[in-house]
Parts: structure tokens; C-alpha cells; sequence
């Protein structure tokens, strides 16, 4: 997501510092902007100390393990970038009197008791659980974006980003989306955890990004959600994933994880009302460009 955000903001005529220490990220995700004047990598821990020379206008913290394996194998690290990382992005953002964008996640709701998601719901959310350690950084970054707005008088939004997929994904990445993919394209069964009846909403990432603009953008400091609504089980979306890749490998069924949750669906008419944004690439479309990205990594990892 991350690279496709340097895109966007580069054909906006912005220049871009990305500060990646490509615990989970790829470096050939960016390689295609290295000769660009107005872009620059730096290989930096956003936990660590670090200077950023001259002005700056927007402080955009992406940072953080995102998929259930990579949180799960670095779940110090993901506690981490969303507590010290959050804090010296803000204070960047202070120092440089900059706009500051926290993409925070839907996973502040946990496993909801409300349907669909709305910014106004608290969550439900396991503290101790096994996916606490990204669930409660997620949430200790949007408290203390929030102290900071309050107290320091920094200009912050907040982003809930929802199930998100397109090109530049990981295969190993323990995402539904890249783990259906990777299954379907090499003619192995694709795994359902439960009985794939829980639910989920897929935003392109093209769209998402431009969500995330929007709200860089925008006054609005309080939290909005940015996905898209439709809803539908993780079963159906198996199905797509055959029909597109034409698969015969079947499936295979596992106990669902601890915390998974049963249902996600934002409530996105906040902002459709202040970003004018709504998702435009349809399921089928996205699917399309994904199914060929990812067909091109498994031909180059076989």
C-alpha cells in the first residue's frame, strides 16, 4: 500500500521520503522511482532516532506489520511502531508544523457486535489475545494521534482501512487475498478457515489510496473509515478466486483462529460526506489485475 501511496502523491507533484526498514515491506515495490529526483528511500526504523532536513508539509505514518503472520512472528516490533513509531512521527509532524495521517485499521473493532462498522462503535477487541499485539497498537496509535491534536495542537486525521488487495502483495504474505491466490495458481486446495462463512469487504488498492489522500487533506481529525461495503463471505470469495484463476485444486477446511473476526463491513458514509470518496474498481476489475500480478510471481518464483 505503501509504494502505491508514493505514486499518488508523486503524480500530485509531491516530493516523497519513504522511511522503511522493509521488515515486511519489498524494495522492488519502489525500484521503479529510484531515478526520480523528487523521491528518496531510506533503509530507517521509524522507532529509532532520525532527521528529516528542511520543510516538510504531510508526516504519512504507514509503518506497521499488517498480516496476521507478519504481527504474529514480530509481534514485539508491531507493539513497538505503533507506540515509540507513532510518537516520533508525531513529533516530526510537530516540528515540522506538518499535516500528520495515521492509517490506523479496521481491526479497532475487533470482532464487532456492530454491523456494520461505524467510526462511532469502540470495538471489541481481545487485549490479551494472540492478535492483540496489532489490534492495541492500532488503537494506542489513534489515542495518542489524538493527545497529540488535542494538547500540541498538531493537524492529524485518522484512516480505518479495511481489507485492502491489488498488485505488489506478498505471496507469503498470510492475507486471504495473497493466500487464496498463491493456492488457487499453483493447483493447490485452497484453505478456508471455518466454515467460510464470516465476512469480508475488498477495496482495490487504487482506490483505497485515494481515500487516504483525500483525508491527508481534509480538516477532519477524528477517525474515518475507508474500505468498501460490499459485503461478502469468505466462502464466495473462494469461489471468485477459482472462477478467475480457474483452479481445480478444491478446498481444505481448518479450526478458524483465535479473534478471528465473524464479520467486516464498514459504514463508509462519513466519508462519502466529507471526502466525497467512495471505492470505484469493481470486485471483478480488481480481481483482474491482481489474478495477473500474482500469476507473474509464481511463474518467477517456480
Amino acid at each position: 500500500m505503501g509504494s502505491h501511496m508514493c505514486d499518488l502523491l508523486l503524480r500530485e507533484g509531491i516530493r516523497v521520503i519513504v522511511l522503511d526498514n522493509l521488515l515486511t515491506g519489498a524494495e522492488r515495490n519502489i525500484e521503479h522511482l529510484y531515478s526520480r529526483p523528487d523521491f528518496e528511500f531510506r533503509f530507517q526504523d521509524v522507532t529509532e532516532p532520525f532527521e528529516v532536513d528542511g520543510a516538510v508539509d504531510y508526516v504519512i505514518h504507514m509503518a506497521s506489520p499488517a498480516s496476521p503472520k507478519d504481527y504474529l512472528d514480530h509481534p514485539i516490533e508491531t507493539l513497538d511502531v505503533g507506540s515509540i513509531g507513532t510518537r516520533r512521527m508525531l513529533e516530526l509532524a510537530q516540528e515540522k508544523d506538518a499535516k500528520y495521517l495515521l492509517t490506523s485499521t479496521s481491526e479497532s473493532y475487533g470482532d464487532p457486535a456492530v454491523h456494520p462498522q461505524v467510526e462511532t462503535y469502540w470495538g471489541n477487541v481481545n487485549p490479551v489475545g494472540p492478535r492483540s499485539c496489532y489490534d492495541e497498537s492500532k488503537r494506542f496509535a489513534e489515542a495518542m494521534t489524538m493527545a497529540y491534536h488535542r494538547s500540541r495542537g498538531v493537524r492529524t486525521s485518522i484512516a480505518r482501512i479495511f481489507n485492502t488487495y491489488g498488485p505488489r502483495m506478498k505471496l507469503n504474505d498470510g492475507r486471504v487475498v495473497p493466500a487464496f491466490m498463491d493456492q488457487a495458481l499453483r493447483g493447490e486446495p485452497i484453505t478456508i478457515f471455518g466454515d467460510g462463512s464470516q465476512t469480508r469487504s475488498f477495496c482495490y488498492v487504487s482506490d483505497l489510496v485515494e481515500g487516504l489522500y483525500r483525508l491527508l487533506l481534509s480538516d477532519e481529525a477524528l477517525p474515518v473509515n475507508l474500505g468498501n461495503p460490499h459485503e461478502l463471505t469468505i466462502l464466495e470469495f473462494a469461489k471468485t478466486i477459482e472462477e478467475m484463476t480457474g483452479t481445480r485444486g478444491g478446498r481444505m477446511n481448518r479450526e478458524l483462529p483465535q479473534d478471528d473476526p465473524r464479520q467486516r463491513q464498514p459504514d463508509i458514509s462519513k466519508a462519502r460526506r466529507l471526502l466525497g470518496w467512495s471505492p470505484k474498481v469493481p470486485l471483478a476489475e480488481g480481481m483482474r489485475y491482481t489474478v495477473e500480478y500474482f500469476r507473474s510471481m509464481v511463474e518467477t518464483v517456480a
